[in-house]
């Protein structure tokens, strides 16, 4: 560990409990709804009541008014639960979707709180059922194609994600060799664990001829590559490690945790094989004696499956520029593979939880809590999410 700082604050944080609401396509429950299903569980599995929970946290908070990227923020759940409590805190700037987490951690290492609830709730697939568009970039928030950044953007044409995304994969194609045969690996391997997965969007079997015969959407992204939306809430409970090991749960430290940005914010005027990854990745790693070589579960964002590619090459989990050949295959990745990956199925066959629902799947497994798909026993775990300046990654570990 190489890091200019004398004392590590989040360190001193755990995760002590953990909720998810059901995950439906769509839910025919409300986002306040399954938000309070999701968070009420959390504060049961960490052993505390509504009464305890001193701080709340969310990435991007209520950002448009119940738009359904984040139909509940901070405000309104707190007046639901009828917390109280000495800091909430939510929206869209910061390190992408894990910064609900990376706030919350700061507050208890800071001394303003003891137990924070931390949430992330989505109804997207309810969103479209009026409006095909709702998840266009100049729909995401009022005035988008006049704002700082979009503007540059939606006017020419780049109204999805995947237009940015695609510009990504073709580089790392172009630069390293990567096939869409090497690519299709992420769907596959994502869909293998989202059979075992009851609450998993997509259960079906998924072959790589099913993957290259897939819609062309942005190439050389297939609709395969691309997550499905769903109607959703996950909920994670933050507590100072002392704290934590008073609860029912072996208390899940936040060993390190990675949120840089050395350069611009911007989705194409930075390395498209990096993004803010490498950036992330890191930071991470020098605030921690571990190694990549201690990983023993992975949990990487797969909004497209491109950013899980690039994600595994920044965290130093295969070499950079080798994910393809490191996927190719799917052995490596697999639930007995060296580096199970994504293993409830991930966005693109689990559901579009958006960030917190890989840290959810990481503490099950560490906890020997996942069921049919669990993998071998180990006391690390990474996640990681978001892309292009969005990014930031956390390794957990359980003593």
């Amino acid at each position: 560990m190489s890091n200019q700082f004398d004392r590590l604050f989040e360190k001193d944080v755990a995760i002590s409990g953990i909720g998810q609401s059901e995950v439906g396509r769509p839910s025919s429950k409300s986002a306040m709804r399954l938000t309070v299903d999701a968070c009420l569980e959390a504060i049961a599995d960490a052993g505390l009541e509504r009464s305890d929970i001193d701080g709340v946290a969310c990435w991007p908070g209520d950002n448009n008014n119940g738009n359904s990227f984040s139909p509940v923020g901070p405000s309104a759940l707190k007046s639901v639960l009828g917390l109280d409590v000495n800091w909430f805190g939510g929206g869209y700037e910061g390190p992408g979707p894990l910064t609900g987490l990376i706030n919350g951690a700061m507050a208890i290492a800071t001394g303003l709180c003891r137990h924070v609830l931390v949430f992330r709730t989505i109804t997207e697939s309810t969103g479209r059922l009026t409006d095909k568009t709702a998840g266009a970039l100049s729909n995401k928030t009022v005035g988008r194609d006049t704002s700082y950044f979009w503007q540059w953007h939606t006017p020419f044409n780049v109204h999805s994600g995947i237009n940015l995304m695609a510009l990504y994969a073709q580089r790392h194609f172009h630069e390293y060799g990567t096939t869409s045969e090497q690519l299709g690996q992420i769907a596959i391997n994502a869909r293998r664990n989202a059979a075992v997965n009851p609450k998993a969007v997509y259960r079906t079997p998924l072959t790589l001829d099913d993957y290259m015969a897939s819609r062309m959407i942005s190439s050389p992204l297939r609709m395969l590559d691309c997550d499905v939306h769903c109607d959703a809430s996950t909920a994670i409970i933050l507590s100072r490690v002392d704290a934590a090991k008073d609860g029912p749960n072996p208390p899940i430290r936040i060993e390190a945790i990675g949120a840089a940005l050395n350069q611009p914010w911007s989705w194409d005027q930075i390395s498209l094989t990096e993004m803010a990854t490498f950036d992330v990745a890191r930071m991470m790693w020098s605030r921690t004696d571990l190694k990549p070589s201690d990983v023993g579960s992975a949990q990487l964002y797969d909004g497209f499956s491109i950013l899980t590619m690039i994600w595994l090459e920044a965290l130093g989990l295969c070499g950079r520029g080798e994910s393809g050949a490191f996927v190719e295959g799917g052995q490596r990745i697999a639930r007995d593979g060296i580096l199970p990956l994504n293993t409830n199925g991930g966005q693109l066959s689990g559901g579009r939880t958006h960030g917190l629902g890989y840290v959810h799947e990481a503490c099950l497994q560490l906890w020997g809590r996942a069921g049919e798909r669990q993998v071998a026993p180990h006391q690390v775990a990474v996640t990681a999410a978001g892309g292009g300046p969005l990014g930031g990654s956390l390794l957990l570990v359980r003593d």
